[in-house]
């Protein structure tokens, strides 16, 4: 990393942090906040490998959060939001991206919240990681981008972020591309038990819902995070500069709180928040995705996933699922670029 890259993202951060006090408005842990920018530029994880580059992260205030995300390709392109999941980033795009873009596609890739450059405008804003406050995050991000249709793709929680936009604002979503298919989440049905072997696969779920996990988590983020890309794509060779690119994302000062509160409501074991009960409530029913639709799932996806054509009868739009092999793990997109950009183009023509 460059000095002058070091000394621009100082002066952003002080700059930026100079503008929010002016105006009555404070990031959570500031400090923590400048820690984190800070050991981001110490540790000197370049942002580009080979024609691959998301260095340059834009931010723009959306509903509770100051969002960073990659804007790349043709201002006046079909517009596509592609969303990461956890323990990932927005480099799961990032071989994905130019392929869309040398296309004619405008590409926007956010960092979720408690993610990377993404931040709450104000410190006494709930840590929600409830999957409504998820989505309504990106339906925000394309009102104040002016974005009034996307292709919606997501991977792992990105997935299921793209299901709740395609099934509660279908307007806003030309057509849809997730990996592992239906994930919107019922609590009802979540507290019913699973298969010894079925609840084997959510063993970080439970940890993380006592004192300890969130404990640990804190602690050993990035050697949990490794664990759980090696779990969840056996076959993937990904090498270090690939994990420390995304792992530096992890280090946002309020990752660790969304991550527990995620999985903490999941289970009924945390509340979420009134404003989000009436898009629950609708969740909870599990309602069909009426917009042109593609699922994807790897051939050797070791997340925890429904079998492969449980949820079809959940797209009653044009729909249609792609099994991608040569041993894919769960981040299909990183794994499978190509693959999944396809996808995109073909759900797109679905619209048409």
């Amino acid at each position: 990393m460059s000095k002058q890259l070091k000394y621009d993202r100082r002066r952003f951060l002080t700059e930026s942090a100079e503008t929010l006090f002016a105006s009555g408005l404070v990031f959570a842990g500031l400090n923590d906040l400048a820690a984190f920018n800070e050991t981001i530029a110490e540790r000197d994880i370049s942002m580009t490998a080979g024609n691959k580059t998301f260095s340059n992260v834009k931010q723009i205030n959306a509903g509770v959060l100051n969002v960073g995300y990659i804007d790349e390709g043709p201002a006046n392109g079909p517009v596509v939001i592609l969303l990461h999941g956890w323990p990932y980033d927005i480099h799961t795009y990032e071989e994905v991206t130019p392929l869309l873009a040398a296309k004619g596609y405008r590409v926007i890739v956010p960092y979720l919240r408690g993610y990377g450059s993404t931040q709450f405008l104000s410190q006494k804003t709930f840590r929600n990681g409830q999957q409504s406050a998820l989505a309504l995050d990106i339906v925000h991000l394309m009102d104040v981008l002016k974005i009034e249709k996307a292709i919606i793709g997501g991977c792992d929680w990105g997935a299921r972020t793209a299901n709740i936009i395609a099934a509660l604002w279908p307007e806003r979503a030309k057509a849809m591309v997730a990996v592992s298919g239906y994930l919107i989440g019922n609590r009802e049905t979540n507290k019913i038990p699973l298969h010894p072997e079925a609840e084997l696969q959510w063993w970080y779920q439970y940890y993380f819902a006592t004192e300890r996990g969130r404990v640990g988590y804190e602690k050993y983020r990035h050697d949990f995070a490794k664990l759980i890309w090696q779990t969840a794509s056996p076959k993937w060779n990904f090498d270090e500069a690939t994990f420390k690119r995304s792992a530096a994302a992890l280090d946002n000062p309020d990752h660790v709180s969304i991550v527990i509160h995620n999985y903490r409501w999941r289970l009924g074991l945390a509340e979420g928040e009134k404003k989000y009960d009436e898009m629950e409530k609708r969740l909870a029913n599990g309602p069909v995705i009426t917009v042109p639709s593609i699922t994807l799932e790897g051939d050797t996806n070791g997340a925890p996933h429904l079998p492969v054509g449980s949820y079809a009868k959940k797209f009653s739009g044009r729909y249609s699922h792609k099994t991608i092999t040569g041993g894919i793990g769960h981040n299909l997109p990183q794994e499978a670029p190509q693959a999944f950009a396809d996808a995109i183009i073909e759900a797109d023509s679905y619209a048409k």
